[in-house]
């Protein structure tokens, strides 16, 4: 099914209505069990993204997927290609990888894909778009929407997973964490991308808590399949309430930096960066927080807390 990018657009808006009342952000320290360790630094480079990893590689071994939203054309707020050709320089056997979208967009095809891919400025090493051959299902454990997840047939390649992830906003989620970037962004753009988003007849993309759980479902499958070897970074720069595949559309900048967190804990990275946001004086953090909560987006942490992903105790660890 073929959706314009003005739909998916205008789903985001409508999904859920207006703004949710009386949510608070799920508290740390309910999860039994060791709290989850998360690095954190305010500094914002190529030398500070490298240690970063560093401080999360040591699962990281064989073939070593790169997971990156590389944008749409000339998307203002991806991540600088000069930091994360230094960070691949130092991962052996690694390689980006993407899979097509489903709404309109010349990345809806392999061959649009690898030109926008191009365009961007990711040829400094190997992108591979990993549902360009087809799907392969991994198996959803325990979840009330899915049974199993169609990912790029790729996937099933590599032997570990760096989730490497731009930090924002997003049209349907709220928010755009670790999560997002492994369950949206490795699900295949032919079938994985319509299990999770559950498309209406008229082409609609219902949203709201339904959405971010089955996005958690489609995370746990990806989680599950690499067996611990995967580290989580989440660059929090440039972020809009917009997500990178709004490209030059995306809203306007409005949050300062915070730095890059790392971790080897899903929930506890995209937990950590969301309370940072939540941190913020209210009249900073306004714009994120009405764009998380008009979409339930707190329901992708609460959910990953239910299914057992990840922890929801952590220790940030300034370095």
């Amino acid at each position: 099914m073929s959706v314009s990018r003005r739909n998916f657009l205008k789903a985001g808006a409508v999904a859920v209505g207006t703004l949710a009342t009386g949510i608070s952000l799920p508290q740390r320290g309910m999860a039994e069990g060791k709290r989850a360790k998360v690095y954190a630094t305010k500094s914002l480079d190529s030398a500070s993204l490298r240690r970063m990893y560093e401080l999360v590689r040591g699962d990281i071994t064989g073939r070593v997927a790169i997971k990156l939203h590389t944008g749409e054309p000339d998307g203002p707020n991806i991540l600088p290609r000069d930091w994360v050709r230094d960070l691949q320089a130092v991962i052996p056997q690694s390689a980006i990888v993407e899979c097509n979208v489903l709404y309109s967009s010349p990345r809806q095809t392999t061959e649009g894909h690898r030109e926008v891919i191009r365009h961007n400025g990711w040829t400094f090493c190997p992108v591979d778009i990993m549902d360009a051959d087809g799907d392969a299902s991994l198996p959803v454990t325990g979840g009330r929407w899915l049974k199993e997840l169609a990912v790029g047939s790729h996937l099933l390649n590599y032997d570990s997973m760096l989730v490497l992830t731009h930090f924002k906003g997003h049209t349907l989620g709220g928010f755009g964490g670790s999560l997002k970037n492994i369950s949206i962004g490795c699900a295949s753009g032919s079938v994985g991308k319509q299990q999770l988003h559950r498309l209406t007849p008229d082409g609609g993309w219902p949203g709201g808590a339904p959405f971010m759980e089955r996005m958690v479902e489609g995370g746990k499958a990806i989680v599950d399949h690499f067996q611990g070897r995967m580290a989580y970074i989440n660059v929090l720069r440039n972020m809009s309430v917009s997500c990178d595949c709004e490209g030059v559309a995306a809203e306007p900048v409005r949050l300062p930096d915070l730095g890059i967190l790392a971790s080897t804990d899903i929930q506890a990275v995209d937990r950590a960066s969301v309370d940072m946001i939540y941190a913020l004086p209210p009249n900073v953090r306004a714009p994120m927080v009405e764009r998380i909560e008009s979409r339930e987006g707190l329901r992708q942490l609460s959910y990953m807390k239910e299914m057992g992903l990840g922890s929801s105790q952590y220790e940030l660890i300034w370095v």
